[in-house]
């Protein structure tokens, strides 16, 4: 029997808040299809989406400090919620967070990690995905493989202590100990073949879903193609360090490994930032992000909750409906918007406007 008959909707059913960007408290109950938050700029529409990712994901899409996004004059923020049957805690003050599962901490990210669910993030941003370089199409692939593969998330983390580590004795010390350089080139070694090899295996599985996506939602055969490029080309990498020695002496700084990775996108088989189009550029990452949701859900066996930032609105009715189509039916689709006038060819569950710190329903 198909995976597909067992894939169930996962749902988060209530969203609490306190001290977290602009809002002092808010508590929100989500339905399972659409919910739409509508309000105008600086309100904190795309805050309660992303308290919603830092509840389930641990991280948020627009900062790597949770610092940030402790209210003004607060000390500490909450966000709580209810995914299914499991209540989720995360707090966070002075640097130290808190993770609770349904009354019980957890010391370890990754068992907070296992009962929580998957989700995709879309915004008018991930345009950048193809325009921008390759830190944004990086972190694009962390997010998803992190989601993706148990030992994804610790080979990062683990990688990233050691690189920070070696830079800082390349910034420290004018005559280097490379002793020291080569222990921490060791873990570098060892938790960086883990991302490669990994990356490697996550684009070959979502380049025909993103391709597939690209044609749906242009209507068009643009032959959307991927490429992972990582910076020690075809070298291993243990070798490509020693190969860079002279390199990082001369720029102090590590500069092969995972870090410098990149992931190359193509339309016809040409780059797509210097070779599409505009139109063409939009829905290519689009179509990425439409592909990671159909390797989560064809990989986790769940349909991810997919949060989507001011995308609708900023749409041509065509590719708007398009877009609608193509996305997962039985995903929970948190949305945010400035106005209702594109909503007219669909039916959300609920609607809140979003103003002066609060929410209020209105009639969809």
């Amino acid at each position: 029997m198909s995976i597909h008959a067992f894939i169930s909707p996962v749902f988060l059913q209530e969203l609490k808040l306190r001290h977290f960007r602009c809002f002092e408290t808010l508590r929100c109950e989500l339905e399972e299809g659409m919910t739409v938050f509508v309000g105008d700029n600086a309100q904190g529409k795309t805050s309660i989406l992303e308290s919603a990712c830092i509840l389930l994901r641990l991280q948020s899409p627009r900062t790597t400090s949770l610092q940030e996004v402790i209210r003004f004059e607060e000390r500490s923020f909450a966000v709580e919620g209810e995914l299914d049957d499991t209540r989720l805690q995360i707090g966070y003050s002075q640097s130290r967070r808190k993770l609770v599962v349904d009354g019980e901490t957890q010391s370890r990210s990754g068992d907070y990690l296992a009962r929580s669910g998957v989700l995709v993030w879309m915004a008018n941003d991930d345009l950048d995905l193809v325009r921008r370089g390759g830190e944004r199409r990086r972190k694009f692939l962390d997010f998803m493989g992190s989601q993706l593969y148990p030992a994804y998330r610790p080979a990062l983390r683990s990688y990233e202590q050691a690189l920070r580590r070696r830079n800082h004795i390349f910034k420290r010390d004018p005559k280097i100990d490379w002793n020291q350089v080569d222990a921490y080139t060791e873990l570098l070694v060892e938790h960086g073949q883990v991302l490669l090899a990994l990356r490697a295996e996550m684009v070959e599985a979502l380049e025909p879903l993103a391709a597939e996506a690209q044609t749906r939602v242009s209507g068009e055969n643009d032959n959307l193609g991927l490429q992972y490029l990582p910076s020690s080309r075809d070298a291993e990498l243990g070798e490509a360090y020693a190969a860079s020695r002279e390199e990082e002496l001369r720029k102090r700084v590590t500069v092969v490994g995972p870090h410098r990775d990149d992931l190359v996108l193509m339309v016809h088989g040409r780059p797509a930032d210097a070779f599409a189009s505009e139109g063409q550029q939009r829905t290519v990452a689009l179509a990425m992000k439409l592909g990671q949701a159909a390797l989560l859900r064809q990989r986790r066996g769940d349909d991810p909750i997919l949060m989507v930032d001011d995308i609708f609105g900023e749409l041509d009715k065509e590719r708007r409906n398009a877009l609608m189509q193509a996305l997962p039916a039985g995903s929970q689709k948190l949305v945010t918007t400035t106005h209702l006038d594109w909503l007219q060819d669909f039916e959300p569950d609920a609607i809140f406007r979003v103003a002066d710190g609060g929410i209020a329903t209105e009639s969809p």
